[in-house]
């Protein structure tokens, strides 16, 4: 499991390097593009591995939440990020709609720590939710699963105490939980049309860009945003595919980030694949 860290100079030098290739003949720019994609997986596998617990990103912010009903056991199996009835047990069911964290769909999939701050009922470690839709409620930032809801709790009784309240004062921040995911939708159709959804995504920046990469020649397509977490082309890049996907920042700061983990040649609607990466900045 990969952490991602701030290497400005390698991102900057390889940018440096990709424009250079622009200006060769074309078959040294093929050569050059081959092995500076082997050269950019080598970098990335050498950056630091996780030891331990996953850490946190960010300060805790101040706000309420809510849960929404019929969700004891997993979430909603429809909602405006586009992860159909996979939604609903993403993340084993702890999952939330978001209000202004939804950011018309770019902060779809985003992981956040989310803590009660009533002490009496509250725990010390509150729960990881993923962002699945968009909702609000009473000036809320988070409309929760029940099931995510109660685990904010410090035990059953407390838990039945906050579910009496519905809605709770509360502090969350950024959290990256797990390696940064896709999952090819059941609308593909190998080779013609590929979409797929994300989750997992972390840090402090969005995703606001993703490229799928041939492997053999880094022959990049931007992917169109079709809704929410949906990233979709038709006529898909042939052989193993790599993504590059760009977080940007409020400052304007901006990182293209590329995962070790390839999406196999054959791939498959409703195949799961782990990019091998975690983003804390």
């Amino acid at each position: 499991m990969l952490i991602w860290h701030p290497y400005n100079n390698i991102i900057t030098n390889f940018n440096q390097l990709f424009l250079s290739c622009n200006q060769l003949p074309f078959n040294q720019m093929a050569f050059s593009l081959h092995v500076m994609f082997i050269v950019s997986t080598l970098i990335f596998s050498m950056l630091i591995q996780a030891q331990g617990d996953t850490t946190s990103s960010g300060a805790f912010i101040h706000s309420r939440a809510g849960y929404y009903p019929n969700s004891e056991e997993k979430g909603s199996e429809t909602g405006r990020c586009g992860y159909g009835s996979f939604g609903a047990m993403i993340n084993y069911g702890d999952v939330a709609a978001a209000s202004d964290l939804y950011r018309d769909g770019v902060g779809c999939g985003a992981c956040y720590q989310v803590k009660c701050t009533n002490v009496k009922d509250c725990s010390d470690e509150g729960v990881t939710v993923v962002i699945t839709d968009q909702g609000s409620s009473d000036r809320t930032d988070f409309i929760m699963s029940q099931k995510a809801f109660r685990k904010m709790a410090q035990n059953s009784y407390a838990a039945s105490s906050l579910l009496s309240q519905g809605i709770v004062d509360i502090e969350y921040r950024s959290y990256p939980k797990s390696n940064i995911t896709i999952k090819i939708d059941e609308s593909s159709d190998y080779p013609y049309y590929l979409a797929f959804v994300i989750w997992y995504q972390q840090g402090q920046k969005d995703i606001t860009a993703v490229q799928l990469c041939e492997t053999n020649n880094f022959n990049c397509k931007l992917l169109d945003r079709s809704y929410g977490s949906v990233f979709t082309t038709t006529s898909p890049p042939s052989g193993p595919l790599s993504l590059r996907m760009l977080f940007s920042g409020e400052d304007g700061d901006e990182k293209w980030v590329v995962p070790v983990n390839a999406i196999p040649e054959n791939w498959k609607k409703g195949a799961v694949y782990d990019t091998g990466v975690q983003v804390e900045e």
